[in-house]
């Protein structure tokens, strides 16, 4: 009989143990300031799919391609505070018009290094768009915000509101390409492949 009860209450530990271990999950757009340490920020209501693919467009005679996909349950800490969330993150591939490679991310290993990186921050459905924060090129230049917006079910707008840098030799030696590679402007549509 003790053993019995000792398996009863075993598995009711175990039980209980797994159920108060699980992280909360919270919609995409909760505040930080609303987010508990290790709570899970979880695309609940299907609103990265329609942007999920691989979209080109032609800027200024470079052709650039996304590739857009969604990384579930993605580790993350802002302000001290570490949770998990889904992201839409972007990698891309600009090619000049003769196909030579200017940039290309596609291949590059994003989390172990602070620039490249384009990750949603959050979505606004009200004006049918997500919002990224993209790190910038190297030294940070060209770091800001890259505003998607989904027209059809073919087609997504670009705005990107690059923010100031300053650099100076110390944290940027003068050899580094800085070179901004990603289209600098609003509007411009992406066509999925």
């Amino acid at each position: 009989m003790k053993a019995t009860f000792f398996k009863i209450t075993l598995v009711l530990v175990l039980t209980i143990n797994a159920v108060s271990c699980k992280a909360q999950q919270l919609p995409l757009n909760t505040l930080l300031k609303d987010i508990p340490t290790n709570a899970y920020v979880k695309d609940l209501d299907n609103e990265f799919p329609p942007y999920i693919g691989t979209y080109k467009a032609t800027y200024k005679g470079n052709e650039i391609t996304l590739f857009i996909t969604k990384e579930e349950n993605k580790p993350s800490k802002l302000m001290n505070k570490n949770f998990y969330r889904d992201v839409l993150s972007i990698r891309y591939i600009v090619k000049n018009s003769s196909g030579i490679i200017l940039q290309n991310t596609q291949s590059m290993n994003l989390s172990a290094q602070s620039n490249f990186n384009i990750l949603s921050m959050g979505t606004m459905p009200e004006l049918g768009q997500v919002a990224l924060g993209y790190d910038g090129t190297n030294c940070g230049v060209g770091w800001g915000q890259i505003n998607l917006k989904k027209l059809n079910t073919t087609q997504i707008s670009w705005d990107y509101y690059p923010y100031n840098t300053i650099l100076d030799e110390e944290t940027c030696p003068s050899s580094t390409d800085t070179k901004v590679y990603l289209p600098h402007t609003k509007g411009l549509i992406f066509t999925k492949q």
